[in-house]
């Protein structure tokens, strides 16, 4: 006879050393994800039966994927008693979606998030600058991507400010310093962030997959450039960032001018600021020439000229035509050099006697020969007055033809 207890540890000893390590195929029946604990407690089903599953939080933080109801999987891991109440499970180590692999389940998932949250959205991104002074390279401070990416900037535009952001590019670790080094470069004040790394597997490369970088570069106010891998590697980073590039060499060539290009755009721009400067010396200059010929002729001086010109051939047309007259009169002209004599000399004589007697009436009305002697006019404040109404004491001023005398009143006495 066995107890009750003894028989399920039998039973667990027995199922556990006979199951230590299988893979179970089967549809998630069932899931919930224990919030404090950080387990997983799930089911598995196929049409005829279905099994209790649980991962520990051990496990589950190296869970690529979210586990859904209804989907396929392939649990690894091993078969458990539960001796208190004689219950047996499936306790998974590792968990894959059946028929693919597990980044590229959890890479799909992330994506439709992502986009669902408006985080690929086109109208969000944000222009990178034509004119960038200052750029931030956020990457492994001795890999050959930064190597690449320096080399490139010496050769295409040595006058940018470049600020290296050392971080981590791949393991467990990586993803959240990639987050933090986001946010510095964005203390800094650049124009632009390249955030990247070179090729690897799609392990070496999975931190640009994670949602806690694609929530930081879409957090960003400094426009972002993704530069992960090769062409054919696509990551979350890449949607999210305003500005995908293929390669890290690639994401300075696409935002960064290149020297000499911009030293023959500066040499065509000088030989066409030059032809253009000289077809508009040559216009105005033509346009002066004409300017200048109207002036001439419109001139004041060839007006004067021209006037002059007239005025000469009038005048020797007046002349000619009052020397025709002259010859036609000439026997009128005695008569009236008589006549005129007479006339001058009567005007002349009267115009004399009328000169004697304005004389004769000037003298008479000459106003110092009018003043009788003994005689003066008085005045005060520029008014003529009279004696009586001077008072003692006060100013005022007496004046004759020849004299102005100012006087103040002494004495006063009335006859």
């Amino acid at each position: 006879m066995i107890g009750v207890n003894a028989l399920n540890i039998k039973i667990k000893s027995l199922l556990e050393a006979t199951f230590m390590h299988i893979k179970v195929e089967g549809e998630i029946a069932s899931i919930t994800y224990h919030q404090s604990s950080g387990h997983i407690y799930f089911s598995i089903k196929d049409d005829k039966s279905s099994i209790k599953c649980v991962m520990f939080r051990s496990n589950a933080q190296r869970l690529k994927f979210r586990l859904e109801k209804g989907e396929h999987i392939v649990v690894d891991g091993s078969v458990g008693v539960y001796t208190p109440r004689g219950e047996y499970q499936f306790y998974a180590t590792t968990i894959e979606p059946y028929g693919k692999g597990a980044l590229a389940l959890a890479y799909e998932q992330l994506k439709s998030r992502l986009k669902d949250k408006g985080y690929f959205d086109k109208e969000k991104k944000k222009p990178i600058p034509s004119n960038i002074q200052h750029i931030a390279l956020v990457t492994a401070k001795d890999s050959a991507a930064l190597h690449d990416m320096i080399k490139i900037i010496e050769k295409r535009y040595p006058l940018v400010e470049v600020t290296i952001v050392d971080t981590l590019v791949q393991g467990e670790r990586a993803s959240r310093e990639i987050a933090d080094a986001l946010y510095y470069a964005e203390s800094l004040g650049a124009d632009v962030i390249v955030v990247g790394r070179g090729g690897g597997s799609a392990e070496d490369l999975w931190a640009f997959n994670e949602e806690i970088v694609a929530d930081a570069i879409y957090r960003l106010d400094t426009p972002v450039v993704s530069a992960v891998g090769h062409e054919v590697d696509v990551m979350i980073s890449d949607f999210v960032a305003d500005l995908r590039a293929p390669t890290p060499s690639a994401a300075i060539e696409m935002i960064l001018p290149d020297k000499q290009e911009m030293l023959y755009m500066l040499d065509e721009y000088i030989d066409r600021f030059k032809a253009r400067a000289n077809q508009l010396l040559y216009i105005k200059r033509e346009s002066l020439k004409t300017r200048l010929e109207l002036l001439h002729q419109h001139s004041i001086s060839r007006q004067v000229q021209k006037i002059l010109s007239e005025f000469r051939y009038l005048e020797d047309e007046y002349r000619a035509r009052i020397g025709l007259k002259l010859d036609q009169y000439s026997s009128h002209i005695p008569r009236q050099k008589s006549y005129l004599k007479q006339q001058m000399d009567f005007i002349l004589s009267r115009a004399k006697e009328q000169e004697s007697m304005m004389r004769e009436a000037m003298a008479l009305n000459n106003p110092r020969d009018r003043a009788k002697k003994g005689w003066a006019k008085v005045s005060r404040d520029a008014k003529s007055t009279m004696l009586q109404s001077i008072n003692v004491g006060e100013h005022f001023i007496i004046e004759d033809s020849d004299t102005k005398i100012e006087a103040i009143c002494q004495q006063k006495i009335n006859f």
